[in-house]
């Protein structure tokens, strides 16, 4: 009788996972569970990015109110490196299909963000204490809050207020404009100590036959911030949002587009 009773568990025991396996190898379960594991990985993201900007505002406000602006590239180095080099995930993320963002519009974005952080920030510490650093890291964290936030909120509930909505689409108007004026001054800044110190140029001969001349790329990198060049146009054919009066051109047909439908909704 016993061994009749622990049969019959084993059996309702192997049917219960069966079906469990069954289930959670379907298609459609499967589908279920992968799009719940991206909108928990892209909740975290968003606002785990979206804090570490906002200890950059807020080092930032601090130390310009307190000390001034010499001082605010020391206060925000730190979290401003993490938090710029987390977007590097966003282009991941693109390639993958977490996201729809085309990796053509993020990569441009996400590479001049490193090249100003890393390879003019971080490189030359002559322009650490300009007041356009100021500029820079306050036009770059409010947008990043208002973007990571906007994004954390959809990923997390479906959908952001009305409100949030109006300033992810709107805040551009007047951020874009005093970050790209603060990220041509600070390269043209760096520009005499870069000739000067020949910081990652690579000069021939050499084991690899390679040279590198790191002072005629920045110039190249700047002349892209130009409007109304042939460089411009190059790029602009190469990838169309990389490029200053074309990626303005392209966020107003964004903010028109998003805050239409808002409406209609």
């Amino acid at each position: 009788l016993y061994i009749n009773a622990f049969t019959s568990d084993l059996s309702a025991i192997n049917i219960l996972f069966s079906s469990f396996a069954c289930y959670l190898y379907s298609p459609l379960s499967m589908a279920s569970f992968l799009s719940i594991i991206r909108r928990v990985y892209l909740t975290l993201y968003n606002w785990i990015v979206f804090a570490g900007w906002a200890q950059v505002l807020y080092f930032a406000v601090k130390t310009l109110k307190e000390t001034g602006h010499e001082n605010v590239y020391e206060a925000v180095e730190k979290p401003l490196q993490l938090a710029q080099t987390a977007a590097v995930l966003e282009i991941f993320h693109g390639l993958v299909g977490l996201v729809r963002s085309p990796v053509s519009a993020t990569l441009p974005q996400i590479g001049s963000r490193l090249f100003l952080t890393w390879g003019i920030l971080y490189s030359f510490p002559e322009v650490q204490s300009h007041f356009l650093v100021a500029s820079l890291v306050i036009s770059w964290s409010i947008t990043e809050i208002i973007r990571y936030s906007f994004f954390g909120l959809k990923e997390a509930l479906g959908f952001a207020p009305s409100w949030h909505l109006w300033l992810r689409y709107s805040s551009f108007l007047v951020l874009y404009p005093t970050g790209i004026t603060s990220e041509v001054g600070l390269i043209y800044l760096a520009l005499p100590h870069i000739k000067t110190s020949e910081m990652y140029s690579v000069r021939m001969p050499n084991t690899l036959n390679f040279s590198f001349d790191f002072f005629f790329a920045t110039i190249l990198v700047l002349a892209i911030y130009v409007p109304g060049t042939d460089s411009v146009d190059f790029f602009y054919i190469i990838s169309p949002q990389s490029v200053h009066p074309h990626m303005y051109r392209y966020m107003l047909g964004q903010r028109k587009r998003a805050l239409s439908k808002s409406k209609k909704e």
